[in-house]
C-alpha cells in the first residue's frame, strides 16, 4: 500500500468513527495481523487448555477434553461469526454495548447498552484474573521446582500480583512493546505448541492408547450422572475461548477496521481450535500411564507433572517456560483490551468516576487510568484462592458466562432488528439468521452449565461462587439502573459535531 493509499485508508477510518459519533482519540497504528494476533494471544491455548487441563481430568478426561474441544470450538466458530457481522457496521472500541444500543427496539437502547456493557466489564475483568493466575499457578511451579520455593495458595497470590503490576506498567509506559509482543505472542504460541507436541511424541519411550486418549471417561467430581460430568466439563475449551472481543475493542486503533476487526474474530477462533486440539492430543498421549501422579503433583499443575514424568525434570522445565512464557503475553493482551473497554464505557458515563476513567495520556493517546481500573479489579478477583480450592475455577466460569452473555446480547437484537440492520462490508449474507439463532441457543446452554457446582458434595470451599458475582453484577447495575441510571444513561454518547470532533483530535496533536 502506497502512502497515498495509507493516508486514505486512514482518513476513512476516521470518517466512520466520526459517522459512529467519535473523535479518533487512540492512535491508529495496528494492521489486520496485529487485531488478529490481540485475539488470539488472549484466547491463549498454552494458557486457557493448560491452566484447566487438571479440571479437565477431573471432570470428563480424556474424552471431554478431546471431543469436548472440538464441539465447543465448533459453536464459539457460529457465535463468532455473529458477532463478527455486528462488528463490521459498528467498528468501535465500545463494541458490544455499543452494538447493543443501536441494535435494541426504539426507546430500549440504553437499557440494553447498560446491562451488555456491565456483563462484558464482568467479564474482561474476570478473563484478565483467570489468565494472569494462571500464569501465576504455572510460574510458582517453575520456582518450586528450581529454586524451592513451595506452591502454596499465598505464594501463588503474590506472583499473580506481581504480574498484574508487571501488566499494568508495561501497557502504561510500554505500549510500542506492547504492540510488538502481541505479534511475536502469536509465532510464540504457535511455535510453541509445535515444541510441546513433537517433544511429547518424540522423546517418551510410551505414550497413552488411542483408545485411553479418544474414549478414556474420568469423573472425580463426587456426581454420579456422567453426562452432568461431561457437560460441566467444557468449561475447560469454553473458557479458552474467550476474548476474542478484543478485536472490536480495539477497532479504533486499527486499520480498515470494517473488515479487519470482524477477521480477527473469526480467524483467532478458527487457528486456536486447530492448534489447541494438537495441543490437547500431545499432552493426553504424554500421560501414559501417569494419571493420579500427574493429578498429585507437588508441583500443584498437573501438565508440569506430564511434561516431567515424559522428559525428565530439566526437559519438563523447558516445556514449562514456554507455556508461562505465552501466558504471560496473554495477559499482557488481556490488560490491553480491557482497558480499552473500559475507557469506551466510562466515555459513555456508565462507569463510577467515569471522568477519572476516561482520561487519555496525551503522551502515549492510551488509557492509563483504565489499565490500573483493570489491574486492581482482577487481582481482587483472585484473593479469594486464599481460603477457596476451587477459586479459580469460579474465576473461570465468571469470565466465560460474564463475557458470553455480554457476546450473545447484540447477536440477539441484530436478529430482532431485521432490515432495521444496515450490514457493513464483512456480511453472513443468507446465512446470518441461522448462525444467530444458534449462536444464542448455545450460549444459553452454557451461561446455565457454568453456575452450577462443580465438585459434590457442596462446601464452603468448594461452592461455585459464579452464580453470586453474576448476581452481585445483576443486583448492582440493575438496582442502579432503576434508582438513578434510567433518567440520564442514554446510551453510547455522540462527543459532538464534525467541527467538534475535529478539535478534539487537533488538542491531541497538539
Amino acid at each position: 500500500m502506497t502512502t497515498e493509499d495509507s493516508a486514505a485508508a486512514s482518513t476513512a477510518d476516521a470518517e466512520k468513527l466520526h459517522a459512529l459519533g467519535y473523535a479518533q482519540e487512540l492512535r491508529r497504528r495496528m494492521g489486520g495481523f496485529s487485531n488478529f494476533a490481540v485475539s488470539f494471544t488472549i484466547i491463549s491455548i498454552l494458557s486457557g487448555c493448560l491452566t484447566l487441563y487438571g479440571y479437565g481430568m477431573n471432570t470428563g478426561g480424556p474424552v471431554d477434553m478431546v471431543w469436548g474441544w472440538l464441539l465447543v470450538g465448533l459453536m464459539t466458530t457460529i457465535v463468532g461469526l455473529g458477532m463478527a457481522e455486528v462488528c463490521s457496521s459498528f467498528p468501535t472500541a465500545g463494541g458490544l454495548y455499543y452494538w447493543a444500543a443501536k441494535l435494541a427496539p426504539e426507546g430500549s437502547g440504553p437499557a440494553w447498552s447498560w446491562f451488555t456493557g456491565w456483563f462484558n466489564l464482568l467479564g474482561q475483568v474476570a478473563i484478565t484474573a483467570g489468565i494472569d493466575f494462571g500464569f501465576a499457578e504455572f510460574f510458582t511451579a517453575f520456582l518450586s521446582l528450581t529454586t524451592g520455593w513451595a506452591a502454596t495458595p499465598g505464594h501463588t497470590v503474590v506472583v499473580y500480583g506481581c504480574v498484574l503490576l508487571a501488566h499494568g506498567l508495561l501497557n502504561t509506559f510500554g505500549i510500542r512493546i506492547v504492540s510488538f509482543l502481541s505479534d511475536v505472542s502469536v509465532w510464540w504460541h504457535l511455535i510453541g505448541v509445535v515444541v510441546i507436541v513433537v517433544t511429547l511424541s518424540a522423546i517418551p519411550a510410551h505414550h497413552s492408547s488411542v483408545g485411553f486418549v479418544f474414549t478414556h471417561f474420568v469423573n472425580n467430581t463426587g456426581f454420579r450422572s456422567g453426562f452432568y460430568v461431561f457437560m460441566i466439563g467444557l468449561l475447560m475449551a469454553q473458557y479458552t475461548f474467550t476474548g476474542y472481543d478484543a478485536s472490536a475493542h480495539m477497532s479504533e486503533e486499527t486499520h480498515n477496521a470494517s473488515v479487519a476487526g470482524p477477521r480477527g474474530i473469526v480467524s483467532s477462533i478458527l487457528v486456536s481450535l486447530v492448534a489447541g486440539w494438537v495441543l490437547i492430543l500431545g499432552i493426553t498421549f504424554a500421560i501414559a500411564g501417569n494419571y493420579d501422579t500427574a493429578l498429585k503433583s507437588a508441583t500443584g499443575v498437573p501438565p508440569v507433572q506430564i511434561f516431567i514424568d515424559a522428559l525428565g525434570r530439566h526437559g519438563g522445565e523447558i516445556l514449562l517456560v514456554i507455556a508461562f512464557v505465552a501466558q504471560f503475553y496473554c495477559g499482557m493482551c488481556s490488560v490491553t483490551a480491557n482497558s480499552r473497554m473500559i475507557y469506551a464505557f466510562s466515555r459513555d458515563g456508565a462507569v463510577p468516576g467515569s471522568v477519572f476513567w476516561h482520561r487519555i495520556n496525551p503522551r502515549t493517546r492510551t488509557p492509563t487510568n483504565s489499565i490500573w481500573f483493570a489491574a486492581v479489579f482482577a487481582f481482587v478477583l483472585g484473593v479469594p484462592y486464599l481460603w477457596s480450592v476451587t477459586a479459580y475455577g469460579a474465576i473461570t466460569s465468571i469470565a466465560t458466562i460474564g463475557l458470553y452473555i455480554a457476546y450473545v446480547i447484540p447477536t440477539l437484537l441484530r436478529r430482532i432488528s431485521g432490515d432495521r440492520f444496515e450490514a457493513g462490508p464483512w456480511t453472513l449474507g443468507r446465512w446470518s439468521a441461522l448462525v444467530g439463532w444458534l449462536g444464542v441457543a448455545w450460549v444459553v446452554v452454557i451461561c446455565v452449565l457454568f453456575m452450577l457446582p462443580e465438585v459434590s458434595p457442596v462446601t464452603a470451599s468448594t461452592f461455585n461462587y459464579a452464580p453470586v458475582a453474576v448476581a452481585v453484577v445483576l443486583v448492582v447495575a440493575g438496582g442502579w439502573w432503576v434508582a438513578s441510571a434510567r433518567r440520564w444513561f442514554t446510551g453510547p454518547k455522540v462527543q459532538g459535531t464534525p467541527e467538534q470532533l475535529a478539535e478534539i483530535e487537533r488538542q491531541l496533536s497538539v
